[in-house]
């Protein structure tokens, strides 16, 4: 049997482990269906402060770190990610754990913020990853050394696999599956929980969240300009015009605090701007645009593009409500 390991550190979400678990139980379900015996032995993983939720989990062996033994794939679910720092730190005792089950042997794979913790073992450096679309800023900021990916769905690098936010979950378990089991069982669990098992981008998903709380005052004008005035403005320099600062200084502080240069910055506020435009009225995709602050149509396409991995037009017939 291949040994999984799903870790229940301090603030995990409930849903992903229960997602996690139900999608594992299938495919041993399956297993016995078909005459074969299951092929997962699912343990549960805890550190000294974290018990098991009650009769939710009571099939499983709870083990604590000192008992869990050798794994062959170890699976980190998803934090609240309001507080990521504070879950890292209430889970330093993961980490050893983690580089010394990788070291001889394991798989590890985290899901949606569960990369946060991965990333903290260092695990990570140098190679490619993704996490939750909204969490992007955050994950590059805290790890530099890893190679980002935040359109990806799933990423795999030398045996750590991520994925994005929420339902890229189960792209990732049917990854496990195909890459455990074979393809004929991937595509028997894709039925039974409707999954697309070709979606392979998720940034249509993430909205633009600038960063608030730097504390840099100057850049927080900065940000205001660029929100009140993206619509008329021509270049980011009309804006800095209105700026007490070097143009070298603010934008030295300004990807500091934010994590996005200023044209970054001008350009996912007028394509968010878009987005709502799309989702909400009926305007043309040219009036779109110019509302959106751009004037050729063809910028603005592979901009949008760029940004939420579609074009206007499917993004408004993905997200805009059809009228009853």
């Amino acid at each position: 049997m291949v040994q999984v390991a799903l870790l229940l550190p301090n603030k995990y979400r409930l849903l992903s482990v229960a997602a996690i678990l139900d999608v594992f139980d299938t495919v041993n379900h399956h297993y016995e269906e078909i005459g074969r015996s299951p092929l997962f032995q699912i343990s549960l993983i805890r550190n000294a402060t974290v018990s098991p939720e009650g009769n939710l989990f009571e099939k499983y062996k709870a083990l604590s770190l000192s008992e869990s033994g050798q794994q062959n794939l170890i699976l980190i679910p998803a934090f609240d990610h309001q507080d990521l720092n504070t879950a890292i730190q209430q889970n330093l005792e993961f980490l050893p754990w983690l580089q010394q089950q990788y070291k001889k042997g394991a798989e590890l794979a985290s899901f949606c913020t569960g990369a946060f913790l991965l990333g903290a073992t260092g695990l990570l450096n140098g190679k490619i990853a993704t996490t939750h679309v909204n969490a992007s800023n955050a994950f590059a900021n805290c790890f530099p050394d890893v190679y980002f990916k935040p359109e990806k769905v799933v990423t795999v690098d030398q045996g750590i696999y991520t994925s994005g936010g929420a339902t890229s979950s189960f792209h990732l378990m049917l990854m496990l599956i195909h890459n455990y089991c074979n393809r004929d069982t991937a595509i028997h669990i894709a039925k039974i929980f409707s999954i697309d098992m070709n979606r392979e981008q998720q940034s249509y998903f993430g909205s633009f969240h600038p960063v608030r709380d730097h504390g840099d005052e100057l850049v927080a004008k900065t940000q205001v300009c660029i929100e009140n005035a993206y619509k008329e403005a021509v270049t980011i320099e009309d804006i800095l015009q209105h700026i007490p600062s070097s143009r070298r200084n603010i934008v030295r502080r300004f990807k500091q605090a934010t994590g996005n240069t200023l044209i970054e910055y001008l350009q996912k506020t007028r394509i968010e701007a878009a987005k709502k435009l799309l989702e909400q009225t009926n305007l043309s995709i040219l009036e779109v645009m110019l509302d959106s602050g751009y004037n050729d149509l063809k910028t603005f396409r592979q901009l949008f593009k760029k940004n939420s991995g579609m074009t206007p037009k499917d993004y408004r017939d993905k997200f805009k409500p059809k009228a009853a």
